[in-house]
């Protein structure tokens, strides 16, 4: 058994406890201390950047120009808009979804002073035109999708207790804990956030995998995990301006739908191009072949809808080679389900390409 593979079930701890942590866009302290912990006895260089990117290099080779390999530790979530008198909150997405996406439930509230719990929540379906803001989201009604306008968090605090919470307009909510636990369903496991927790965990193993191997990458390696992809990549864009090198490799997951013939039971996805990019075709090529000599099974694929790091770094002209490296993964913006050896794989493609570029 390759040896990332082996990593099946000692990863899964490391998954989950990224995937309870909490990070959203502009606020991703906890899930960078995580991969802070994690990388420190691996790399031989660990900070945070001014844009609060977790950056850990390993020193590489002389055979190949350094590269930049980025997960990112933002995740969809919310934002408050306002308070409003009964102290219930109006808020706002960060990040392309619906509320039906997270589903109505409890929430975190991250206020400055203290962390509360709230529900997300439309309220009652048994109501007639007079609660239109209600009745126009009823399947048997106005038939109309549920969407921003029409939810709210129940907070069940006054303004003055929120106030001393440290909650106001511009204050991140997170889908709860409660929620954030992982699935086994058969071969597969569900979760939100696995976007981009699982491919963060991924880029973490592979990390202790090369220092564990004692050899050299074929060239310098900086493994970055950003902040604020959701909302235009700000921290991916940053660090492919400021490091050396001139390729960013994005580590994402990958939708599995017809239209791009991947399955979430497939092998890697190696993407050559999204909305905002072409990317590298020596560089997917090469990926093709490393997962393809690991007998992974590799999947291409031409992708609409979808943006990473790496392609907002070409689009801004922050990198002149880029490239998308993602775990098939089923249900993408939503709860995302991904093959059970699908972070092992994605961790022996980008071990191998970093030693064999």
């Amino acid at each position: 058994m390759p040896e990332a593979s082996r990593g099946d079930i000692s990863h899964r701890e490391l998954l989950q406890e990224l995937l309870w942590a909490y990070g959203p866009c502009g606020q991703e302290e906890s899930v960078r201390e995580i991969c802070r912990r994690e990388l420190t006895p691996v790399a031989d260089e660990v900070w945070t950047d001014p844009a609060g990117n977790l950056v850990a290099m390993l020193r590489g080779g002389d055979d190949a120009p350094a590269v930049r390999v980025m997960a990112h530790m933002d995740e969809l979530s919310m934002i408050v808009k306002r308070v409003e008198p009964d102290g219930s909150l109006r808020v706002a997405p960060l990040g392309t979804m619906y509320p039906g996406n997270f589903g109505l439930g409890p929430v975190a509230i991250l206020g400055d002073e203290q962390m509360m719990t709230g529900v997300l929540a439309l309220g009652s379906e048994h109501t007639t035109k007079e609660s239109m803001r209600i009745w126009e989201t009823k399947p048997d009604q106005g038939d109309r999708s549920l969407d921003w306008m029409h939810v709210y968090v129940f907070t069940g605090r006054t303004t003055d207790e929120l106030s001393s919470a440290g909650i106001h307009p511009g204050t991140r909510i997170c889908v709860d804990r409660s929620k954030r636990t992982l699935v086994d369903v058969g071969d597969y496991r569900g979760c939100y956030f696995m976007d981009d927790r699982a491919s963060v965990t991924a880029a973490l193993e592979a990390a202790k995998v090369l220092r564990r191997r004692g050899r050299q990458p074929a060239g310098d390696v900086y493994f970055v995990f950003t902040t604020s992809e959701e909302v235009g990549a700000l921290g991916g864009g940053y660090a492919s301006r400021t490091l050396p090198g001139d390729l960013t490799l994005a580590l994402e997951v990958g939708p599995t739908e017809a239209e791009y013939t991947t399955t979430v039971s497939g092998g890697p996805i190696v993407a050559y191009s999204d909305a905002l990019a072409l990317y590298d075709k020596e560089v997917s090529d090469r990926l093709m072949a490393c997962a393809t000599e690991l007998g992974l099974t590799p999947q291409a694929a031409v992708l609409g809808a979808f943006e990473s790091d790496a392609s907002h770094a070409m689009a801004i002209g922050s990198s002149p080679r880029t490239a998308l490296l993602c775990l098939p993964t089923l249900s993408t913006h939503g709860y995302e389900v991904i093959a059970a050896s699908a972070i092992s794989s994605m961790t022996a493609v980008l071990v191998e390409f970093l030693l064999h570029r």
